[in-house]
């Protein structure tokens, strides 16, 4: 057993995978009917490509050496329709083929861009988005190579050099015979270099993808980075990234360099070959002058397709490795395939149940642990505890964000594991405490949550969020850019918005997380009445640290290490005197402390508010 272990650990992955060959296969399948034209036009361009050597004998030996006048405008005649049908056929290649690869690479990116967005949430916890974005864009570019003009070419290539190495063997079979073990060397030299250079081009993505990956981690936090002066740290790593990825490079050129410098070596050798014999055959009288160019001439129509097909095979090298990578990505589960056993659902009535649910990120690591609560349609729960305690992580698994390890989590008698996502979650409202916007007007991103919203319907749940009162103040109101990730927006203005999103869906069930952290007393109050509104006839879940928020909701639990330690009303939590009253009397002391008068409850009365109508459906106040 202890022999088996390091050839485990040693064992080399394929260097080109099953998967790779097989989605390789489907593409060229796909695109297979521009592929059969771009082989037909291929062979008429190579074909053509062979009448200037074949007549350059002519030339020599007929037309100088003997005079004969008259066959200059034939001859000329002939290589200049050979010449135009070279051009033609090499212009109409490069539209059926080179628009057939940019479409292939289009549809790729889809393919691969609407597969990400379709994975559990789960996978991007431990997944760089820089990674992602490589696996979207860079990786499905090299397949240019298998459904463009690489395949063709490579086919034109073979089809040549076949060709021009009858011609040789018609002029002189010694001699090419000798020129076709030099040849036959070199190809085997290249089979090897192409076995060292697919392991590097393989590794080039993975280390690329990992670079864009800091890269984008640093231009997000840009303003944390500058905000404890640490430029120079991420300016390090990302050096030394790019550093890993130039001696990478460095080794392909070299690699590639190596193929091109072979390529001239054989060159030089079948030169001074023909130097050697085809000079002796000139002065015994066995060749002309002419038979020895047209020699010479098709020597470079054998060697320039073998010197090109070594090219064209490092770029479908590279392919196969980005199809490699994709396919990782392919071959994961969706949501979607997930749901396809699922049990659709139309309108929920909106109960909840946790019934005894463990879960952990981390193997070995509750976060939650034999959870239970009971979520009555319409009522509002909240969550409160320390940092760390799972209320987070709760809601998560409420959202179906995560799957518990342990136990069930229930929707109107359901297990959401049985309940199709896409179903469940057209009716769930979230508002964060750091919400994401889009770059972005401020109509579109309240518009979000709903697809068709009119923009009066948008105006309406914006003044019961009391965004309205701010987006007037933009010279340019609701079509306001907000920027990348709403910078152009305060964290109170951002709030509001995503709480007018919340509104705007008209949600069943409402999750709110910290959703007014980032307001101001003042701004709270306001907002707190819209709050108040919204989660009347709605399931709501509100996480939050200010008691004072949450003192009219039906239910409050108290977790601590990942267990539900106390629950009750306010008033009933506050006479037990346990753990509750200790956060809460914490919180009154600092409140003091900062000038707050804690008796004050900010939550006031509901105001009487009118959500504006959804076609087809009734909001729920």
């Amino acid at each position: 057993m202890a022999d088996d272990t390091p050839q485990k650990a040693t064992a080399k992955k394929p260097l080109v995978t099953p998967v790779a060959w097989a989605e390789a296969r489907a593409l060229v399948q796909q695109h297979r009917h521009r592929l059969l034209l771009g082989m037909v036009l291929m062979l008429v361009s190579r074909f053509a490509g062979l009448v200037l050597p074949g007549l350059s004998g002519y030339v020599v030996d007929d037309v100088i050496a003997e005079g004969r006048s008259e066959m200059l405008v034939p001859l000329a005649l002939v290589a200049a329709g050979a010449t135009l049908v070279q051009a033609s056929t090499g212009f109409a290649l490069s539209q059926v083929l080179g628009v057939a690869a940019q479409r292939a690479i289009t549809e790729m990116r889809k393919r691969v861009q609407r597969h990400i967005t379709r994975l559990p949430v789960g996978y991007f916890d431990s997944t760089q988005t820089g990674v992602l974005i490589s696996r979207v864009m860079s990786d499905a570019e090299g397949i240019r190579n298998l459904v463009g003009t690489g395949l063709a070419q490579l086919a034109g290539g073979l089809v040549t050099a076949t060709l021009g190495m009858a011609v040789l063997f018609y002029l002189n079979w010694r001699l090419t015979t000798l020129t076709l073990l030099i040849l036959v060397f070199f190809g085997v030299g290249m089979a090897k270099g192409f076995s060292k250079l697919r392991p590097l081009f393989r590794e080039r993505g993975k280390i690329n993808a990992e670079v864009t990956g800091r890269l984008a981690e640093t231009l997000g936090g840009v303003r944390i980075i500058k905000a404890y002066s640490v430029e120079k740290r991420e300016q390090l790593v990302f050096a030394k990234g790019v550093h890993r990825l130039l001696r990478n490079v460095a080794k392909g050129v070299t690699g590639v360099s190596a193929t091109t410098s072979a390529a001239s070596l054989v060159i030089g050798l079948i030169s001074a070959l023909m130097i050697v014999v085809g000079g002796r055959a000139i002065i015994d009288g066995f060749w002309t002058v002419g038979d020895m160019l047209q020699y010479l001439v098709f020597t470079g129509v054998v060697v320039a397709p073998v010197v090109q097909i070594a090219s064209i095979g490092t770029q479908i090298t590279e392919a196969f490795a980005g199809l490699d990578r994709i396919r990782e990505i392919l071959g994961t589960a969706t949501e979607i395939d997930e749901d396809e056993s699922r049990q659709s659902i139309d309108a929920l009535r909106g109960d909840i149940e946790v019934d005894g649910v463990t879960f952990a990120y981390s193997e070995g690591v509750p976060v939650l642990e034999d959870v239970s609560l009971t979520a009555q349609a319409g009522t509002t729960t909240a969550l409160v505890g320390s940092s760390g305690s799972g209320k987070s992580t709760l809601v998560s698994l409420v959202m179906a964000f995560n799957r518990p390890q342990q136990g069930r989590v229930l929707v109107d008698g359901l297990d959401l594991a049985d309940v199709k996502l896409a179903d469940y979650r057209s009716q769930l409202g979230v508002v964060l405490q750091e919400n994401f916007l889009f770059d972005g007007s401020v109509a579109a991103n309240i518009g979000f949550s709903r697809r068709h919203a009119t923009r009066a319907e948008i105006e309406a749940v914006s003044r019961l969020a009391h965004c309205d009162e701010f987006i007037q103040g933009f010279p340019e109101g609701y079509d306001t850019i907000v920027g990348e990730r709403g910078v152009k927006l305060s964290g109170g203005q951002r709030q509001r918005v995503a709480i007018a999103r919340a509104i705007l869906a008209d949600p069943r069930i409402l999750i709110l997380d910290e959703a007014t952290s980032s307001l101001d007393s003042e701004s709270e109050a306001m907002i707190q009445a819209g709050l108040s509104a919204l989660r009347q006839g709605r399931t709501t879940f509100v996480i939050a640290h200010r008691l004072s928020t949450i003192q009219s909701a039906n239910q409050i639990l108290v977790l601590e290490k990942g267990c539900i330690v106390e629950r009750g009303t306010h008033h009933e939590l506050l006479a037990a005197g346990g753990r509750y009253r200790e956060l809460h009397d914490t919180q009154y002391r600092f409140e003091q402390d900062q000038f707050i008068n804690p008796g004050e409850d900010f939550t006031p009365e509901p105001e009487k508010v009118e959500v504006p109508k959804v076609a087809g459906r009734v909001p729920r106040l």
